[in-house]
């Protein structure tokens, strides 16, 4: 079966960046997020597959002008089902 590739969001207040248990929780809705898209787009997501990465405005490879909060947890999956190999997720978008 062919694959493809989702993101799912959530953001979260920067001065908290250090506190784990609010990452795992801001990381889960990131999850439950790429979850949500997968269904609205008729595909299911792989468990296991999710990668997680966490963005600060402190961050210098990265601009977060315009993300609320400026603390940016982004989960990567892969999806299958009908279509799932025309989805991509690249730079901010799912396309």
């Amino acid at each position: 079966m062919e694959t493809g590739t989702l993101f799912g969001w959530a953001f979260g207040d920067p001065a908290r960046e250090d506190d784990d248990t609010y990452i795992a929780g801001l990381e889960k809705q990131a999850l439950e997020n790429a979850r949500e898209t997968a269904a609205a787009k008729g595909v299911a997501v792989v468990n296991g597959s999710e990668v997680v990465t966490s963005l600060s405005s402190n961050d210098r490879s990265v601009e977060l002008d315009h993300a609320p909060g400026k603390l940016v947890v982004r989960c990567t999956v892969h999806v299958e089902g009908p279509g799932a190999e025309k989805l991509h997720a690249e730079g901010p978008l799912n396309g």
